[in-house]
């Protein structure tokens, strides 16, 4: 069994800030922005998941600055929670073909409080069970549509052919019906340090515990997916399907 954790979400570099972080542990899930013409899902249009948030949109839970200029903006539903799929035609993520059935993909998002004072952080957000993953290069859309017509990278036309078009491999991930996004976010991040001495989150001493370190590599802030080690999956997997 394999287990990895990506980064996923919009962030202060792609959107302008954090998903917000409730005081009683709850959360909503934030997409990253798109300018891609013809997605119809926008942050004004698309209703809260979270709990007791369903009469309001996520537009309604970005700070001012953001929702000045995100206010009509479209976003990359990637990964998604309704049919579970996730999609990614990038080079750091091509490791995760290697993902079979059963296997977990953890995703962790940058979250910051929002009606209380906690600072950004990193938290578990939800996760897929691997039911198939799909390499999409030589197969057609209608082919696709079926299992992943809700993920952006098949949804629009114009982005899978660009993914497909032969410089670029798209990988599909179909999570099964054990795959969830959670209801309380799960702190994994601390603050750390880089070489020079800047600011930087880390995987925590005590998720360590957990995940590992990483082969060392325990900053999580904008990082490639992480695959957590042999020795930890049992572990790590108890923790993961463990939380609420």
């Amino acid at each position: 069994m394999k287990i990895v954790l990506l980064r996923v979400g919009i962030d202060s570099g792609c959107g302008g800030c954090q998903s917000p972080l409730f005081k009683d542990g709850s959360f909503e899930f934030v997409p990253i922005p798109t300018d891609e013409p013809g997605e119809k899902r926008t942050y004004a249009n698309t209703k809260c998941l979270g709990v007791g948030q369903q009469d309001k949109c996520l537009l309604d839970f970005l700070p001012e600055h953001a929702r000045r200029h995100l206010q009509s903006a479209a976003m990359h539903v990637d990964p998604e929670f309704e049919t579970f799929t996730y999609g990614d035609p990038t080079t750091p993520k091509a490791r995760l073909r290697e993902l079979e059935a059963g296997d977990l993909l953890v995703f962790y998002a940058g979250l910051q409080g929002w009606d209380c004072a906690t600072p950004p952080g990193l938290y578990i957000v939800g996760y897929f069970e691997i039911e198939k993953v799909v390499r999409a290069t030589g197969r057609s859309r209608d082919e696709l549509a079926s299992e992943f017509g809700n993920n952006f990278h098949v949804g629009l036309e114009k982005v899978f052919n660009f993914d497909t078009a032969g410089k670029r491999d798209l990988i599909l991930i179909k999570g099964s019906r054990q795959s969830r996004l959670l209801k309380k976010a799960c702190l994994i991040s601390e603050l750390g340090a880089d070489k020079s001495g800047k600011p930087l989150k880390v995987l925590s001493a005590e998720m360590r515990q957990v995940f590992g370190d990483f082969g060392g590599k325990v900053s999580i802030q904008r990082s490639p997916p992480r695959w957590v080690a042999p020795q930890f999956v049992e572990k790590a997997k108890s923790f993961v399907m463990g939380l609420e």
